[in-house]
């Protein structure tokens, strides 16, 4: 319901109720559009019309809502997002704080698109990597998504034009021999997670949660079940079974038989370790192997897995199975360059066909021309 009443000292009062039954309303000098409208001026029944239109459209937001902050939203958001895991959590903390710093006193309806490709420019001169501003742009897509759907922002101003570029870090892959010489520089405690990223293709965080009970060591199967600390696995995918030899579960088994330990990777008493202090021990012996550069992580083990695996010919559907990746198309875009070059033997099927071609025709040269 709306209407328009003129009041006592000569402006007119607009008013109408939105769709949870609150009245709004605002004064203005003149009713209707005239000529005599100041520049940028708006009568009564303009702003009734152009909320009544947001209405209809689904783009009407509460006047009261329009005026909250980036930085009060990013409040409200993270505490709905409190439910998810909490390394998820304190990584969104992380990305929010630098959001805030950014646009935490403008207004949710304020920021423009052309601010947003500014700032993810500024975080680039700032020598931020172009995967930690993707990761950044991402969120703040994320959070401006989630205010539109709460009816609180009309439209987000980000989209896949402001999205600046993904960032792609071409795999460092160690020589066979770097895996072993980095196993032997391990101490005999943590040396098994060596054996677990190189040959299992397991992430740190699976690798140094991994306990006896997740490993058939009869069958020679890895079944990752949790990580660290005690946490469920991101998705039902990374739960997919690994096999391994029995050498490599035989190997693996060294910590329980010895230290009576319930993970494969333990501390000299037998406890299960973190992550940091595992990639701590990781980065000293690191340092020690000729021909690594210091870029080299525990990460890139599992892209030695793959190229292993690629080098026997295992197709792009086991190779995306034993790394247990959501789709083929994340393995190819990570190691579509590790498959042998195709084009010889693309070649060799074209011959195949033109020889068959030139022997049905008894040597005869094809003719030329109509």
């Amino acid at each position: 319901m709306a209407s328009i009443k003129k009041r006592p000292d000569g402006k007119w009062r607009a008013r109408y109720r939105d769709a949870d039954g609150q009245e709004h309303s605002r004064h203005f000098r003149l009713k209707n559009k005239s000529d005599t409208a100041k520049p940028g001026e708006i009568s009564a029944q303009e702003w009734l019309d152009e909320v009544t239109a947001a209405m209809v459209t689904g783009n009407y937001v509460d006047p009261k809502k329009a005026k909250l902050t980036v930085g009060e939203w990013c409040e409200i958001w993270l505490n709905g997002y409190a439910n998810n895991r909490p390394s998820s959590v304190k990584q969104a903390k992380s990305h929010v704080k630098r959001i805030d710093a950014a646009f935490g006193k403008r207004t949710l309806v304020s920021v423009r698109p052309s601010e947003v490709k500014a700032w993810t420019a500024k975080l680039k001169n700032e020598g931020l990597a172009d995967s930690t501003i993707y990761a950044l742009h991402s969120r703040l897509s994320h959070i401006f998504s989630d205010a539109v759907h709460d009816g609180i922002l009309p439209k987000s101003p980000l989209s896949r034009r402001t999205s600046p570029p993904m960032g792609k870090q071409r795999p460092f892959v160690a020589t066979t021999e770097q895996v072993w010489a980095l196993y032997d520089a391990m101490d005999a405690w943590t040396r098994p997670g060596i054996l677990l990223g190189a040959f299992a293709g397991l992430r740190v965080a699976e690798a140094v949660a991994l306990r006896v009970k997740d490993i058939d060591f009869m069958r020679g199967v890895i079944s990752p079940a949790i990580q660290y600390p005690d946490e469920p696995l991101k998705s039902d995918t990374s739960k997919t079974p690994i096999p391994i030899p029995r050498e490599l579960a035989v190997m693996l088994n060294r910590n329980p038989s010895i230290l009576g330990s319930e993970t494969i990777i333990a501390a000299e008493h037998g406890r299960a370790i973190a992550p940091y202090t595992f990639e701590t021990r990781f980065r000293e012996a690191r340092e020690t192997i000729k021909g690594l550069p210091k870029g080299f992580r525990f990460h890139d083990l599992r892209h030695y897995f793959a190229s292993l695996l690629i080098s026997e010919g295992l197709d792009v559907k086991v190779v995306q199975a034993r790394l247990r990746h959501a789709s083929a198309k994340t393995t190819l875009d990570t190691y579509s360059h590790m498959w042998p070059d195709k084009d010889e033997a693309s070649r060799t099927a074209v011959a195949g066909v033109l020889a068959a071609r030139k022997k049905s025709l008894g040597g005869q040269v094809e003719k030329a021309g109509p």
